[in-house]
């Protein structure tokens, strides 16, 4: 049998014996590892889904809607310079009953790109088949809505096509890259059981729309090298006069603005949140180890004498450290390779990708675990320099205690009124400052990373209770096809259940401000509106100007705009006038690019009377059922939203998700908290054994000499908590602004109940570290402690 070198077999042995110290420090290493692979991982296999799907099913560049306008204005938009491919095509929105659901849905009608596989836009199929050609009744239906109704191919549903009845029958399901992320048209989050998209054959749709030698869609693709800005306004000179509100680009194209910001949102949680939790493990990991290693300074000194050199010692004790960092790196690799295929499952769900597989690059896998071996490395080496300095007689001694002298206690006189256990207890952590601001901070940072790890709910919750709850009063929005007279609101007003009506006018433009230009809606609200108020960030009404804008501070930032300047507003419908506006003031929102203006006010720029394109109802809940019976019978609607259901649908999914990967960092930061208390509490005991000992032999109770530990372990804990609640919030906003987009920014706030689950996770992880110290410290064997030099 080989037998192992002295060295190696010492390192098996002190393995073992401080299996409890080791063992924390490698559940802190999988912690961090297993955080940074799951987020790097989501990032790095969102973007390479993207990429993928984007080439392979030709994701167009250049996007038009317009009324109506003949086959042969597309043979035009092609011979356009810069464009390689043009896709004219029917699309239409229609309002739909699926069997078994008693809500109204919305659904979005495609024309089918022809020929499959070589059109832009195209078409997957997941389950199924594509549609026949010239088949009327034939659609397939986006995966999303498929699965949140439970459509399987040969089932139905019907939908109002150009204000007649049709029942279509589903033949398979599917996606295009044109829909990755589906929102309605008045929507902000995605609603598969509300809203959905349905492909149907060209010919067939074209049919339906009274629409067989023409088009209302038009997607382009760019040869390589051309200016879309260019592309975009020539064609716009070529669209206008057939009702176009103006071409825009992918950078504008909605599914695309949600899936780019959920990346870019993805970039910043897949680098900033696991490198917090890394840093915070590495921090942690140095700590444990230097205080580790200073605790085997005799030892060093023995294999001095037996003749070991410094370089072999050295090496020895930074395999000690490295052991329990590589296995703990190991762990959280693999860990972090099975959340991120569960985390896989969960985008899914709301992209809608062919393929959607999360792995990490071997180098962001080799760059956390090199991280966590330098902080290892770094922990270790300091302890071990200082004993590789000293003589072996020197390091075979114990530690010569500190000069101590009277400090802050002793000067105020307050010793003199404190019981000599507590009057231990407040000198140690006056003689040993730095330890005990290192110990602060190790506890800080755990409870800074629970506070993070909660911030998402607290600042969704917050969103949805000022946006959906404060601001929008209403119980259901109604689209109309067209602008129509304030008189369909009225009308609207007389059908069963409905208790207020408001009427809006919502009107696409182009808002430019020097060099900085937003497509946007421009909403045209009623004065003294109560069904769709102007409400901030902290719950404010602002007042709505009888001239001039109201924008939203995140598109006043894109535009770089501030109250009292002037903007450009070039309306993309009616005659296209172009307006100067004043900015009276700016609100804060958490969602969306806002703009809003007085209804008559905007009526008047663009130079009609008064109309409206949407309308706010309160209705009785008892009567929702009749009055969605009777929407369904108007042709003029297009689309019907319930706010409520928005919202719980919302919560019910997105939110839940959500809560899924906020609870993995919540227990990996639980588990980092826990690992850095005991760990402290237990290299505590390692450090004062002698001294608790004597304690005992003079006379000390076991409660007694327990409080001594344990006490400045809970001064520490105490200390930390609250400097951590700090930290976290800090970092909360630190994260917040970096996941700040032009469409949706994280409201600062943090609820009480993540500051009372961060500082009880800390603390219940401080109590259960002490019962497990108290019983050690119960069961000192006081002679074999005593016999020990260290």
């Amino acid at each position: 049998m080989v037998r192992l070198p002295a060295l190696e077999r010492k390192l098996l042995r002190d393995l073992w014996r401080l299996r409890g110290h080791l063992a924390a420090v490698a559940l802190v290493t999988a912690c961090g590892v297993a955080t940074w692979v799951t987020m790097r991982s989501a990032y790095e296999g969102m973007l390479e889904a993207r990429e993928r799907y984007y080439t392979r099913w030709r994701f167009a560049d250049v996007f038009a809607e317009l009324r109506r306008a003949p086959a042969s204005l597309a043979t035009r938009a092609a011979d356009l310079p810069g464009v390689a491919a043009v896709q004219a095509r029917t699309s239409t929105e229609a309002q739909a009953v699926v069997p078994g659901f008693h809500e109204p849905v919305t659904v979005r009608l495609v024309a089918l790109p022809d020929p499959p596989g070589g059109a832009l836009n195209d078409v997957f199929v997941r389950s199924g088949r594509r549609p026949l050609r010239g088949a009327a009744d034939e659609v397939l239906a986006a995966e999303g809505f498929a699965s949140a109704h439970g459509l399987r191919p040969g089932d139905s549903l019907e939908a109002v096509i150009n204000g007649r009845w049709q029942r279509l029958r589903v033949t398979g399901t599917g996606g295009s890259p044109e829909y990755v992320h589906v929102i309605g048209g008045a929507g902000v989050f995605p609603d598969d059981l509300r809203y959905g998209v349905l492909w149907m054959d060209g010919a067939a749709l074209a049919a339906a729309l009274d629409m067989r030698d023409g088009f209302n869609a038009l997607a382009l693709a760019l040869a390589p090298g051309a200016d879309a800005r260019e592309v975009i306004a020539r064609l716009d000179t070529l669209l206008v006069p057939w009702g176009s509100p103006g071409a825009y680009g992918r950078d504008e194209q909605v599914s695309h603005q949600m899936l780019d910001g959920e990346i870019q949102q993805d970039r910043v949680t897949g680098v900033v949140v696991p490198t917090l939790f890394l840093a915070v493990a590495a921090f942690l990991i140095h700590n444990v180890l230097a205080r580790l290693i200073a605790l085997q300074r005799a030892q060093i000194g023995v294999l001095k004498a037996f003749g070991y050199g410094n370089g072999r010692i050295a090496l020895h004790y930074l395999e000690l450290g490295l052991a329990a960092v590589l296995a703990g790196g190991i762990a959280g690799l693999l860990l972090g390779l099975w959340l991120g295929a569960g985390l896989a499952g969960i985008y899914q769900r709301f992209f809608h990708f062919p393929e959607l597989v999360l792995r990490v690059s071997a180098a962001n896998a080799a760059g956390a675990l090199a991280v966590c071996v330098a902080a290892a490395g770094a922990g270790a080496w300091p302890a071990v320099r200082r004993a590789l300095a000293l003589a072996p007689a020197e390091s075979m001694r114990a530690e010569p205690p500190p000069q101590f002298r009277p400090r802050l206690l002793e000067r105020l006189g307050l010793h003199r009124r404190l019981p000599p256990t507590a009057r231990m207890v407040l000198r140690n952590l006056e003689r040993r400052p730095l330890r005990a601001a290192a110990s602060v901070t190790a506890v800080a940072l755990a409870c800074a990373l629970l506070v993070v790890g909660r911030f998402g709910i607290d600042a969704l919750e917050e969103t949805v209770r000022v946006q959906f709850r404060e601001a929008r009063r209403d119980d259901v929005r109604v689209a109309f096809r067209e602008a129509l007279s304030p008189e369909a609101a009225r009308a609207l007003g007389s059908l069963p259940g409905v208790l207020q009506v408001e009427g809006i006018r919502v009107a696409a433009a182009r808002l430019r401000h020097g060099h900085r230009s937003k497509r946007v809606a421009v909403f045209g609200l009623a004065p003294g509106a109560e069904l769709h108020r102007i409400v901030d960030a902290d719950g404010r009404t602002v007042a709505l100007p009888a001239e001039g804008v109201v924008l939203s501070r995140s598109l006043a930032r894109v535009l770089g705009i501030a109250p009292g300047d002037t903007l450009v507003a070039e309306f993309l419908e009616g005659e296209r006038r172009v307006r100067e506006l004043p900015v009276v003031a700016t609100v804060d929102e958490s969602v969306g690019l806002g703009v809003y203006a007085s209804r008559e006010a905007l009526s008047r720029w663009l130079g009609e009377g008064p109309r409206i394109t949407d309308a706010y109802l309160r209705v009785d809940a008892l009567q929702l059922d009749a009055l969605h019976a009777r929407l369904r019978q108007i042709p003029a609607i297009s689309g019907v939203t319930l706010r409520e259901a928005t919202i719980a649908t919302f919560l019910d999914t997105i939110a839940r998700n959500l809560r899924i990967s906020i609870d993995i960092l919540m227990v990996f930061a639980c588990a980092i908290a826990a690992g850095v208390v005991y760990n402290g509490a237990r290299i505590a005991l390692s450090e004062h054994a002698a001294t608790l000992a004597s304690l005992r032999v003079l006379g000390f109770r076991r409660g007694e000499v327990t409080t001594i530990l344990l006490g400045e372990q809970g001064l520490l804990t105490a200390a930390g908590i609250p400097l951590g609640l700090l930290v976290g919030y800090g970092l909360c906003g630190w994260l917040a602004a970096l996941l700040e987009t032009d469409y949706y920014r994280l409201p600062l706030t943090l609820s009480g109940s993540t500051i009372f689950t961060a500082a009880g996770a800390v603390a219940a992880a401080a109590v259960a570290s002490g019962a497990l110290v108290a019983w050690r410290v119960r069961h000192l064997d006081l002679v074999a402690v005593l016999k020990t030099r260290e």
